[in-house]
């Protein structure tokens, strides 16, 4: 059993096929007997992809910064609520406990989550898969943008390759590698 880390949107003000398919995650990953890590939100698609996860009998860990705790609604359901001092902390405590790490379609946060873990496994701090499951291509300009960081030579294709990209369910699970 390997723990997926989830990054993933804490916005309700998005469209419901995002919480759907958060929702899908989740049971996917309970289906294939793995765990789950969030940011330790029970709204938006952290929350979806929590419950269905937990509807389908996954361990849940979910890591919440204190100052985020009622703001984003504490996932009081989790097996595991971690409270950490500040967001350093929890995505420390989110990194050290996954297995891999599933990026869904997200803001501001998820981007900047994908980016720090994508650069760790750029400069080989780990070799746990990283995989970007896409369905609406929201994530295409960053891809575009790597590969001219790549073109101007400020990144190695390796580090670029250094994550995968799905854009269907199953796709994504199968680059992570874990079965």
């Amino acid at each position: 059993m390997a723990a997926i880390c989830v990054f993933c949107a804490s916005s309700e003000r998005i469209a419901p096929h995002y919480f759907e398919l958060a929702s899908r995650v989740g049971a996917e990953i309970a289906r294939r007997g793995h765990s789950l890590v969030t940011g330790g939100g029970s709204v938006s698609c952290m929350g979806a992809v929590a419950r269905a996860a937990r509807e389908g009998g996954a361990h849940t860990v979910g890591v919440i910064p204190d100052a985020l705790r009622l703001r984003e609604v504490a996932d009081h359901d989790a097996d595991e609520l971690i409270v950490t001092p500040d967001m350093r902390s929890r995505k420390g405590e989110m990194d050290r406990r996954a297995d891999a790490f599933l990026i869904l379609p997200g803001g501001m946060g998820t981007l900047e989550e994908l980016l720090e873990i994508w650069t760790s496994r750029s400069l080989d701090m780990h070799e746990k898969p990283i995989v970007v499951l896409d369905p609406d291509g929201i994530f295409e300009p960053l891809r575009a943008q790597m590969t001219k960081f790549e073109e101007l030579g400020f990144a190695r294709r390796e580090a670029v390759e250094r994550v995968a990209w799905a854009d269907e369910l199953d796709a994504a699970f199968t680059l992570l590698g874990l079965d």
